[in-house]
């Protein structure tokens, strides 16, 4: 049991997730990360926010697996005994264009990437309804608003994840509970490392440079702990990408 706020950062290991589970703690949470594989990565992380002060541990399950989900948040809330903030975060990429993309590649991004928030956000909502409070943060993307050629899939998990926090927000704001979506631009991460035409896409981005982890990490931040009168939204953080 804690006294402070706990978060929830599904995907925290590494890039966006983790650097959003560091903002987090920085501002005074207890902190709890999941990650899929990489059990390292996950140790480092969790050293790191210990190092700030947050009480936290990292569960490892699989996100698109809804009994693994459900036997793991049982275990965080024993432990903890609240969850305040949720951030769905995990996600993967299985890029092609459509007329070559197979079911296997549409199926896992969309259970990856969108069916996790509904497996994950449920037993937390549950939890969030009975103390009247909390606040929950889907990572979208502008591709989710706008599409990309080469990933169908993922554009359509991630605008999946923006009408979904909007059902959401309408649900359960009488509750007390707030439900935004942050919406990341190109963020220099292994997601898109690897991307072609990086060079065009920086054109096209008014500030002229690919945001950072820490960019999203503090406008996640902001929608989890300060901004209690807004809910609903889909915060575009692209650089002035898409004016």
């Amino acid at each position: 049991m804690t006294d402070k706020k706990v978060a929830l950062v599904t995907g925290g290991s590494r890039g966006i997730g983790k650097a959003c589970a560091i903002e987090l703690a920085k501002a005074g949470c207890d902190v709890v990360i999941t990650y899929a594989g990489n059990s390292a990565a996950a140790e480092k992380t969790v050293e790191e926010l210990k190092a700030l002060g947050s009480n936290s541990d990292s569960y490892k399950f699989d996100v698109s697996n809804q009994a693994e989900v459900d036997e793991a948040i049982a275990k965080i809330i024993e432990k903890y005994g609240r969850i305040d903030v949720l951030l769905n975060n995990a996600g993967i990429t299985r890029d092609d264009l459509f007329i070559r993309m197979d079911a296997e590649k549409w199926n896992a991004v969309i259970n990856t990437n969108l069916n996790s928030a509904f497996y994950v956000s449920k037993p937390v909502v549950k939890l969030m309804m009975k103390q009247r409070s909390g606040a929950i943060i889907n990572t979208s993307s502008v591709v989710g608003l706008y599409g990309n050629p080469g990933q169908a899939n993922y554009s359509a998990a991630k605008a999946g994840l923006i009408g979904f926090t909007k059902s959401l927000a309408k649900e359960l704001g009488s509750r007390g509970i707030r439900v935004n979506a942050v919406c990341p631009g190109f963020i220099e991460t292994d997601m898109t490392k690897d991307l072609p035409n990086m060079d065009e896409y920086l054109k096209a981005i008014s500030l002229r440079r690919l945001g950072q982890a820490e960019d999203i990490a503090k406008a996640v931040k902001f929608l989890a702990l300060d901004a209690d009168y807004v809910t609903g939204q889909a915060l575009e953080v692209d650089g002035g990408m898409l004016i």
